[in-house]
């Protein structure tokens, strides 16, 4: 066992915490997220290695970390040993895989937390912090400084911090709705951490990045035998966080039938696995959250109003970081403390950059602001930074100007008011899907040729549209690595217009 001792002579109890995994590289990455001044990190090879460290009796750890595979004795082998001989010492599961299957098996067997690797230093430490409950003093302070979002950065979040306070004390569900990257899912957290289940799980389900027969397993389970491949009974996200919360986020993508099964968890406080005869009774508190408008989406058809009334007991609007303009300063020095090596030296923000940070119009919220403070950690020239977003800042407003029609080499092709203005929409289909026009009635008997000319110009038009639409929603795949949700946000159509577009263009 290789001891990294963490520790100063104004701490003179550190906590002791025992890392299991048998790969060196991930034990180096945990000793530098772990790295605490009032930490001591060990760290084994193997299950028997940690078995013979906690029975030997000598510097107990006060936290155990344990990689799922490992050779000689797994992590789910060893946690079960642990829990036969004690119950009380907190232990944290990593898993390269993000199996349902997994996570279950390791919460039944006395797993406090499960998280899949690659695991961040802030949620590492976040979940750290929340088992060893002296620490969680420190670890506030720290936060503040080196967490995602600062809540108490800006007058938007001081203005809320009242109704923040009692809807943590209460039970009910919440609707955060804002633009993505505005801190949708670290406002849930912060509700759940000052709730009354503080302490207790917390679950995420996007429900957009998962196709919809996924998205019901992952979130009710299954019984053994339910469809193919069903081998064992599996527990879903919703049994999971029985005494916690479940995050919902994205919920306005949500299938109409899974919709259905959820207002029945809401309301009855139950619902039946895939496959199961009997109900499960769950207590859980769901936050949901969306970029998208409810309201419309129930105009649509594609939303069910009485869903979106159950879970509308509190709706908090988020509003875009470029709203936000005090809070923007502190989250970019916060994001430097938080990336910033331990004794790498922090840039400061000088007046330039801090004009062009403020002026910058930030349509990527705070996930935009926080990569373009990772950027300036390396490059460590303001004045690049700063001409980055001038530029950004000038492309926009050009785009902004730019005319109704505007022609992709000889393809004219409209720009849409409600998407993205770095973006064109995608072709409309004008030559094949416009209403047929009522024919002269000699039209069978004689066309002239140059009715022919025209039709056979028509026809290579229409060819030469397909191809440049074709060629840029693959532009769009490849610079995604075909990933076709961000594809789809990169064009600024919806996922399933952009599915629709792709079939009736044969792209597989």
């Amino acid at each position: 066992m290789n001891p990294a001792h963490i520790t100063t002579s104004s701490l003179p109890a550190p906590h002791r915490i025992l890392v299991a995994d048998d790969e060196p590289e991930s034990r180096d990455y945990l000793q530098l997220a772990l790295r605490r001044p009032n930490f001591v990190v060990d760290f084994a090879e193997d299950g028997e290695e940690v078995l013979n460290v906690l029975a030997a009796g000598v510097d107990t750890p006060s936290l155990v970390i344990l990689d799922v595979r490992m050779p000689r004795k797994d992590g789910i082998t060893t946690l079960k040993e642990i829990r036969f001989q004690n119950l009380n010492l907190p232990v944290i599961m990593l898993s390269g895989l993000s199996s349902v299957g997994s996570m279950a098996e390791a919460m039944e067997s006395g797993a406090n937390k499960f998280l899949t690797k690659p695991v961040s230093h802030e949620e590492l430490r976040r979940n750290v912090d929340l088992l060893l409950p002296s620490t969680r003093a420190v670890a506030g302070s720290a936060r503040s400084g080196k967490g995602e979002l600062n809540l108490k950065a800006g007058e938007w979040i001081r203005k809320m911090d009242p109704l923040l306070k009692r809807l943590a004390a209460s039970d009910v569900p919440v609707l955060l709705q804002g633009e993505t990257g505005v801190g949708k899912e670290v406002l849930a957290r912060h509700i759940h951490e000052q709730s009354l289940r503080a302490g207790k799980i917390f679950l995420k389900l996007n429900c957009a990045a998962l196709p919809p027969e996924l998205v019901e397993s992952e979130l009710f389970g299954y019984e053994r035998g339910a469809f193919t491949g069903a081998f064992k009974s599996t527990p879903g996200k919703f049994e999971l966080a029985n005494g916690g919360t479940i995050l919902l986020d994205e919920i306005g993508d949500m299938d109409l039938r899974l919709q259905a099964k959820l207002l029945q968890v809401l309301q009855d406080r139950e619902f039946h696995r895939i496959g199961a005869k009997e109900a499960t009774q769950v207590d859980v508190r769901v936050i949901a959250a969306t970029h998208r408008e409810l309201e419309t989406r129930i105009e649509q058809g594609e939303f069910r109003e009485d869903l979106y009334y159950r879970l509308n007991v509190l709706n908090i609007v988020v509003p875009p970081l470029r709203e936000r303009l005090d809070e923007i300063i502190p989250l970019a020095s916060s994001f430097l403390k938080k990336h910033a090596a331990a004794d790498m030296f922090i840039p400061e923000i000088g007046p330039a950059l801090r004009t062009a940070l403020l002026r910058h119009s930030w349509p990527g919220n705070i996930r935009e602001l926080e990569n373009v403070m990772r950027r300036y950690l390396v490059v460590r020239n303001p004045e690049v930074i700063a001409e980055d977003l001038h530029r950004l800042n000038s492309r926009a407003a050009s785009r902004n100007r730019r005319p109704a029609w505007k022609a992709v080499g000889d393809v004219p092709s409209r720009w849409a008011a409600s998407a993205p203005s770095d973006v064109p929409e995608l072709y409309e289909d004008s030559a094949m899907e416009q209403p047929a026009r009522p024919l002269p009635s000699n039209a069978g008997q004689y066309l002239p040729e140059s009715a022919d000319a025209e039709n056979s110009e028509l026809v290579k038009l229409d060819q030469a549209r397909k191809a440049a639409e074709s060629e840029v929603i693959m532009k769009a795949l490849y610079s995604t690595q075909w990933n076709r949700k961000r594809a789809a946000a990169l064009l600024g159509v919806d996922y399933k217009a952009l599915l629709y577009k792709m079939k009736k263009l044969g792209i597989d």
